[in-house]
């Protein structure tokens, strides 16, 4: 098991008993190795993000390849598979070991299209290679990138598994894709994230989309798809429940008048803030304020 040797670094954690998420990156110009027990009754899967690694069985008689951009999955209740890895120079890998007992427990409504869960299965081995989704990846890059209090991170992530599990097992329903396959690049990624802080800190007098375009050095269309498939949104309905929770929160300081508070978040009359005020809450500024005074 490597923790930090030079250029690389591994990150195991542990969410709960038999949910454990481990993080390889392999910065250095050398082949690393890690090897980790584990017993026959987990479900491995290892999600390569870039670069390669190759995972030896049985020593070394038999081995898996996962290769860029694609994962794994491993079950065999047969017999144990200890993680024994080679991670080769350049890679990064994060592997997901959860006990079949847990896994039930998330998906025992949809064992009909995951086919290691059906019943005549249940006691045979399962193999899976895959391409990993653009949606994955998207989640994958933010469990990496998580800058997070530690006291909250574990939590964080937990949260993010989830979604990758319900995300990575997702019946594919739309053969022509719907998703946005640029958001594979982990530079595009982070060029969606710079555009909300951007407008943000701006949210008084927001750029246009296509200054933000500019700005963050994408073309409007792979903004305007990758701000909705990171954050469920369009980047100005992100912005008005950021600008409506803004000035929530400034509002219950009793420091600023309701004017005050619409200026703040980019609205010239307090006519228009009342109203997007009250689409957002239901209740006006005022009547808002009161509530909390009495």
């Amino acid at each position: 098991m490597f923790k930090n040797v030079g250029k690389s670094s591994f990150d195991e954690i542990n969410l709960e008993k038999g949910f454990y998420v481990l993080h390889f990156q392999n910065e250095s110009n050398k082949v690393q190795n890690f090897e980790r027990e584990i017993n026959s009754t987990f479900i491995q899967i290892h999600f390569c993000l870039r670069g390669s690694s190759k995972f030896l069985f049985n020593n070394g008689s038999y081995s898996f390849d996962v290769l860029d951009n694609r994962s794994i999955l491993l079950y065999n209740p047969q017999r144990i598979l200890p993680i024994n890895l080679e991670i080769q120079p350049k890679t990064t890998l994060i592997s997901l070991l959860i006990s079949i007992e847990k896994f039930h427990s998330l998906f025992s409504k949809e064992s009909g299209h995951i086919p290691f869960l059906s019943d005549e299965n249940s006691n045979r081995k399962y193999y899976d290679d895959a391409e990993i989704k653009p949606t994955v990846s998207v989640v994958l890059q933010q469990i990496i990138n998580s800058n997070i209090n530690s006291s909250i991170r574990e939590l964080y992530v937990k949260g993010k598994v989830y979604e990758l599990l319900s995300l990575h097992f997702q019946k594919d329903e739309t053969a022509g894709g719907e998703y946005c396959p640029f958001l594979v690049d982990e530079q595009n990624v982070l060029k969606i994230r710079k555009a909300k802080e951007i407008i943000i800190a701006n949210m008084a007098e927001p750029p246009s989309l296509q200054e933000l375009a500019n700005e963050i050095g994408l073309n409007i269309k792979k903004l305007k798809e990758g701000f909705k498939q990171i954050y469920g949104d369009t980047v100005f309905s992100f912005l008005f429940d950021y600008k409506m929770e803004h000035s929530r929160r400034l509002l219950e300081t009793n420091q600023y008048n309701v004017n005050e508070v619409g200026l703040q978040v980019g609205y010239s009359t307090a006519s228009h803030f009342i109203a997007a005020f009250k689409k957002k809450f239901g209740t006006t500024p005022k009547k808002y304020v009161m509530s909390l005074n009495n």
